[in-house]
């Protein structure tokens, strides 16, 4: 198993990194902004002039991890009740959930909630934009509080705190 780093940066984001087999370290820097930066740095190396760096936007970013295989993601998520202290649930979408249709940043901002994946047929789309479109017979997956994301699925069923809705 490969041993990954993480380093929260403050103000910037999360730098995730591990070296391969071949010595080359490899990072990730998940920007607030929704942007990433992709590292890598040749074996041996302990400069910062030898990496090499490429700016991705948040959705190219996520045609990489696709690329790379982002289902890992989710692929064990039945197996997972919670991780410690940050509990993790699902919830899938039915053709008359209030959801269905409408994008993800319709969805309240509740606190200390992140919705980390939305799962549709057998592809996982980890980090869904705002903008991603809930279909019925999706699945999403949220971390958090388990009062946050009681919140949450209750405008995703209901409708309560959509915007544009008033929820039942």
């Amino acid at each position: 198993m490969v041993d990954v780093r993480r380093i929260t940066l403050p103000g910037v984001g999360v730098l995730h990194s591990f070296t391969s087999a071949d010595g080359v370290e490899l990072a990730v820097v998940a920007h607030r902004t929704g942007s990433s930066d992709l590292v890598t740095r040749p074996p041996g190396a302990d400069d910062d002039a030898t990496a090499s760096t490429i700016r991705l936007r948040e959705d190219e970013a996520h045609t990489l991890a696709e690329l790379l295989g982002g289902t890992r993601i989710v692929e064990s998520i039945t197996e997972l009740d919670e991780l410690p202290g940050v509990p993790i649930d699902w919830v899938s979408i039915d053709a008359d959930d209030a959801i269905a249709g409408r994008e993800l940043g319709e969805v309240p901002e509740t606190s200390g909630v992140a919705i980390v994946a939305v799962v549709r047929d057998d592809h996982a789309y980890p980090s869904p934009a705002r903008d991603f479109v809930v279909h019925a017979g999706d699945t999403i997956v949220a971390v958090g509080p388990h009062e946050g994301i009681a919140t949450v699925f209750r405008a995703v069923h209901q409708g309560v705190g959509l915007a544009g809705r008033h929820g039942a």
